[in-house]
């Protein structure tokens, strides 16, 4: 048997938030245990290897059955929703890395509920034909048939029309990317996510990553453009939708939401995801049709016939002009929305010096406090040093880019885009802090049309939401009840069972209070009333070293990590001695920490969710019987 390989990464808060301890369980088809782990500071599990089918079958169109062994995924931490993955296929020599996001429990809820993923074959070894509606679809349009020619391209330097509205005057980087889970009129979930995890996540759901490099170069480009001309067209914008695109292969790319991503195809995407494919003279991206060529066929490119060229010798380009226009080029758009800075056109890399160099220094050493393995940066502000290499690669290393220090284009971008996320996160805990969210939700009604302080703390709510379910959408927070806030009512009713009538009635307020307290009950750092041990302080208290003492004993006591303890005492080995004095990171207190008792809470739940016993905690505060008081003050065990 081949052996490929499997990496979980358990995080929340669009990555801000790493989850440490989660219980992993991977399982065969018959739902036997082939391993048991644990994910570490970075919510990141150790690499397996799984045993499946040599990949010389994922390379020959001929073979008709399933080249790969698929596996289950599980998924369970205090405090959090468990997640169930299933039917992750797993390749010969191949790495896949499957991101978890688990749901905070809501406050009111007793048990866990199970939240379950499909993941299945890929697109193209599904028998369905394939039917990617394009500019040209639209039958006696003038725009239309010079589509069905052009792709919808304008000439460069202006905007054109075609048969569905506007296009833009300029290609851009949707960042994030709205995608619909489903056919363009289907009822269902709008999700958004970066660009390039949009394009890694379709590449990983169309076809195998075992491919010769040109062949899946060629398809990533083919993908990459297809889904910049659904934006640049603004195809279902035009048409009153509320996304750029649909995870429908009928209509436009397979995208399954929670699936693992190949190490072969991230690699690739991390190097061209701003690259596309046009026509010379001209801005707009083609509409690079593609299908699988032996069960569908189609007028564009054909996923298996790649391999053939690539077998060949050809390069991408010379793939890519075999099916589409022959004079098509690459092109490259360095425009990015929603990026906090945008990359400055050239690698940073040790010897550099400047401005670009200090605000990575400053993006990192502000990460670092969420993910406290990156190494501290002690090089001079804006003088890209060793120790600035050595956090870069840690972070490379972490989110799974090419880890040699330099910071490239998609480094650039993932570290400005995680330090959003980390930086977003604390200003939305400081204004609840702000707006003094109480344990009692208001009582007025809201819907469409209203105004005022009630309309403001739900769309802080709603905002609170965005971080944590994909799904709901952040509204602007101006405190008038608009089309965005009522799309983001729905999308928020939805994901937790509800009616979806955009209408704010005491249901909706309820779950709304409910998963806003167990946000901050169980996610770290979020407060919630809980002092979270270690959590995200930026200052210091001093240890002095005791007999029997290990640098793991310390951190299990103070409730931070061996990595911060050394990282913060310039340590290179795990070395301590008695009487040593050692810095460890604010916030931590030796063998407890204190909870502020809220509305709905008992013992026996404080025990579970803090993982320790109601004897421990009524032994600690000398209590003699269960019954506590709102606003009680306890010490909970370390």
């Amino acid at each position: 048997m081949a052996i490929g390989y499997l990496t979980i990464q358990a995080r929340t808060a669009h990555e801000a938030v790493p989850l440490q301890g989660v219980d992993i369980r991977i399982l065969d088809d018959q739902g036997n245990s082939l391993y048991h782990l644990f994910t570490d500071e970075n919510g990141e599990t150790q690499t397996v290897p799984l045993e499946t089918l040599d990949k010389r079958f994922s390379q020959n169109e001929n073979f008709t059955g399933l080249p790969y062994i698929a596996v289950n995924v599980l998924a369970q931490k205090a405090g959090f929703d468990s997640l169930y993955v299933s039917a992750i296929p797993i390749y010969d020599g191949e790495r896949a890395v499957l991101p978890m996001v688990l749901l905070p429990m809501q406050q009111t809820r007793r048990r866990p509920e199970q939240m379950k993923i499909f993941v299945g074959k890929p697109a193209v070894a599904m028998q369905e034909a394939r039917n990617q509606e394009g500019p040209a679809s639209t039958a006696g349009s003038a725009a239309g048939a010079q589509g069905e020619e052009n792709g919808a391209e304008g000439t460069a330097g202006e905007g054109t029309e075609d048969a569905g509205g506007r296009v833009l005057r300029q290609v851009v980087i949707p960042n994030p990317i709205t995608v619909h889970l489903g056919a363009p009129g289907a009822n269902a979930s709008n999700v958004q996510v970066s660009f390039p995890d949009y394009v890694k996540n379709v590449a990983s759901s169309e076809i195998y990553p075992t491919w010769p490099d040109a062949a899946l170069r060629a398809n990533i480009y083919a993908i990459i453009t297809f889904a910049l001309n659904r934006i640049y067209t603004e195809w279902y914008r035009s048409r009153g939708y509320d996304f750029d695109i649909t995870s429908s292969t009928a209509y436009d790319q397979n995208f399954v939401y929670g699936r693992a991503i190949y190490e072969s195809i991230s690699r690739i995407v991390d190097q061209i995801f701003n690259e596309y494919v046009r026509r010379p003279g001209q801005i707009a991206p083609y509409f690079t049709s593609f299908c699988n060529g032996t069960t569908a066929t189609c007028q564009g490119m054909s996923q298996w016939g790649t391999v053939t060229l690539a077998n060949q010798g050809l390069a991408p380009l010379q793939i890519l002009r075999s099916y589409y226009p022959k004079d098509v080029e690459i092109a490259r758009t360095d425009i990015v929305t929603g990026a906090v800075t945008s990359y400055p056109g050239t690698a940073l890399r040790e010897g550099s010096t400047g401005l670009d160099v200090q605000t990575i220094q400053t993006y990192l050493n502000r990460i670092r406090r969420n993910y406290p393995a990156i190494p501290a940066i002690t090089d001079p502000e804006g003088t890209f040093g060793s120790s600035t290499k050595a956090a870069v690669t840690k972070f490379q290393s972490i989110f799974g880019l090419a880890a040699d220090g330099i910071v490239g284009k998609a480094t650039w971008y993932k570290i400005s885009s995680l330090y959003s996320a980390v930086a977003r996160l604390a200003e939305l805990n400081s204004e609840g802090n702000t707006l003094g969210i109480g344990t009692v939700p208001p009582s007025a009604v809201l819907r469409q049309g209203s105004r005022g302080q009630d309309v403001i703390t739900l769309q802080y709510l709603l905002d609170v939401m965005s971080e944590y379910y994909p799904t709901v959408p952040a509204p602007a927070q101006d405190g008038i009840f608009g089309s965005g806030t009522r799309q983001s009512v729905i999308a928020f009713q939805r994901a937790v069972g509800l009616t979806p009538d955009g209408i704010v009635g005491q249901a909706t307020w309820r779950k709304l209070y409910d998963v806003y307290r167990g946000i901050g009950d169980n996610v770290p750092g979020t407060g919630g009333g809980t002092q979270q041990p270690g959590g995200g302080g930026t200052g210091v208290q001093e240890y002095t070293v005791r007999a029997g003492d290990s640098l793991w004993l310390i951190a299990r006591r103070y409730g931070t990590t061996v990595e911060a303890i050394k990282s913060l005492n310039g340590l290179t080995s795990d070395l301590i001695n008695v009487g040593q004095v050692l810095k460890l990171p604010a916030g931590g207190t030796e063998g407890s920490w204190e909870y502020t008792v809220r509305a709905g809470d008992t013992l026996w739940l404080i025990s579970r969710r803090f993982g320790t016993t109601v004897d421990a905690i009524k032994g600690l505060n000398g209590l003699t019987s269960d019954v506590l008081n709102i606003g009680q003050v306890l010490r909970i065990p370390g």
